[in-house]
């Protein structure tokens, strides 16, 4: 698939979410098959729909109108020493080109950057009870922003199921996407 393909779907996805909303998507975990030996990785398929991205602990944002851009890839980044063992890691430096999104950060960052894009925002589109981990930090960074209200903080006031847009957008194949199909079932 393109990469202009993953671009198309996600301002699609924004068009539909609308000013004043953020989406927050996790990656696939690893999943370990036991003590030294993990299972392989596979993608989550709504990730892997807006990004194209097949790696794991990365964290996609989606924020209409953001004025730098509004898809932002949080992700690992380049060690040579562990692409030994794990493989080919992209890194934030090379995420904008390569998956085409307008902002990438190190995933180590996450907790210094995404409340702040969070703050302000109405409405956040993220699917709870897929991972009651990442659930966790996303009910962290609300509760950073509703501890600062006193100092003119503004913390979204409503979540909003990200599955119901998204898969809705899902339902219709672009002439890519029929294609791609067509070579499978072939």
């Amino acid at each position: 698939m393109n990469i202009k393909e993953f671009s198309k779907r996600r301002r699609e996805l924004a068009e539909l979410m609308g000013p004043g909303s953020i989406a927050i998507l996790p990656s696939a975990t690893v999943k370990s098959r036991n003590r030294d030996v993990d299972h392989a990785f596979r993608q989550d398929s709504d990730f892997y729909y807006l990004t194209g991205f097949l790696e794991p602990e990365a964290v996609l944002v989606v924020i209409p109108e953001r004025e730098h851009g509004e898809s932002i890839l949080f992700c690992r980044e380049r060690d040579p020493d562990r692409e030994l063992w794990d493989g080919y890691i992209t890194g934030p430096d090379r995420a904008t080109k390569l998956y085409s999104v307008d902002d990438a950060f190190p995933i180590a960052d996450i907790d210094d950057i995404l409340p702040g894009m969070i703050e302000g925002t109405n409405k956040v589109y993220y699917s709870i009870g897929q991972d009651a981990q990442f659930d966790g930090h996303v009910m962290e960074w609300i509760n950073v922003i509703r501890s600062k209200v006193r100092s003119g903080a503004h913390p979204p006031g409503e979540f909003v199921a990200l599955e119901y847009a998204l898969h809705e957008l899902r339902l219709f194949k672009s002439k890519a996407e029929i294609v791609a199909m067509t070579k499978a079932a072939e």
